[in-house]
């Protein structure tokens, strides 16, 4: 499985022209570099009750898209324009999901319930409990803990499960060490109190401490979910031409924002 396997491709970001950019500045002001808590990060801001917040895997002929270069070019085919698009959640070798995934109302993988016991460390972030998905419909978004999503099932025109939780109603995940030296690339989501969803990624290496008091203390964000980490993350955003190449040979669920 992906997630608890480090592959040895090198990661590389494509240059300006691989955007496109007669595109307007897209999802303009949406992203920006920031500095939360002394760490810099790439924060991008969106409004689900205004913005089309959608939710990517596979193409029309059935295989995953990878890249956000294929998904842009899928999105231009039905006369749209990707204007942003950040990895989306843990996937398996062949690029399919670890957990749930749903798009335009439609289950095309199941919730995860699976639980996988050891020493923390030895315990896949998926499975370091709680986890969690990113859901919404419409026009409201959310996160909340796989277990209470299960048992209370909402209504979800889109959503992705991964792990584990960052933050859970105020309160940084109990296996997260403060002084912890476990320093990678993260990204992850969360969902404020007026709505507003925030895409995160670390721009250096960080723990999931201090990724977590980043949504938490930095933006004051209640419920926030880890997407993932190491070379694994990515993010089209051509107002900071960025335009980056999976560092696992391909990217699994794609969450994006098109017009």
């Amino acid at each position: 499985m992906r997630y608890h396997l480090a592959w040895g491709f090198s990661r590389l970001v494509f240059a300006i022209s691989a955007f496109g950019l007669g595109a307007s500045s897209a999802a303009a002001d949406s992203c920006e570099d920031r500095r939360l808590l002394g760490a810099s990060y790439i924060v991008c801001a969106f409004d689900p009750a205004t913005d089309d917040l959608r939710l990517y895997w596979r193409g029309a002929d059935g295989r995953p898209f990878r890249t956000f270069n294929a998904l842009s070019e899928a999105v231009r085919k039905e006369g749209r324009e990707l204007v942003f698009a950040m990895n989306g959640g843990m996937y398996e070798r062949d690029y399919s999901p670890v957990g749930l995934h749903v798009e335009q109302g439609k289950v095309l993988s199941p919730l995860n319930t699976k639980t996988v016991k050891g020493r923390p460390s030895q315990i896949p972030n998926f499975f370091k409990k709680p986890n969690g998905v990113f859901y919404w419909e419409a026009g409201r978004a959310n996160v909340l803990e796989s277990g209470k999503f299960g048992a209370r099932q909402p209504r979800a025109s889109f959503a992705t499960q991964s792990g584990p939780m960052l933050v859970i109603n105020g309160k940084i995940h109990p296996a997260f060490i403060e002084k912890s030296r476990d320093f990678k690339r993260r990204n992850g989501v969360g969902v404020a109190e007026d709505g507003t969803v925030y895409l995160v990624m670390s721009k250096g290496r960080v723990s999931f401490y201090s990724f977590a008091c980043a949504f938490r203390d930095g933006l004051g964000v209640q419920d926030a979910l880890f997407l993932d980490g190491g070379w694994a993350p990515g993010i089209y955003a051509p107002e900071l031409r960025r335009n980056d190449w999976p560092g696992h040979g391909g990217y699994g669920p794609i969450i994006a924002v098109v017009r």
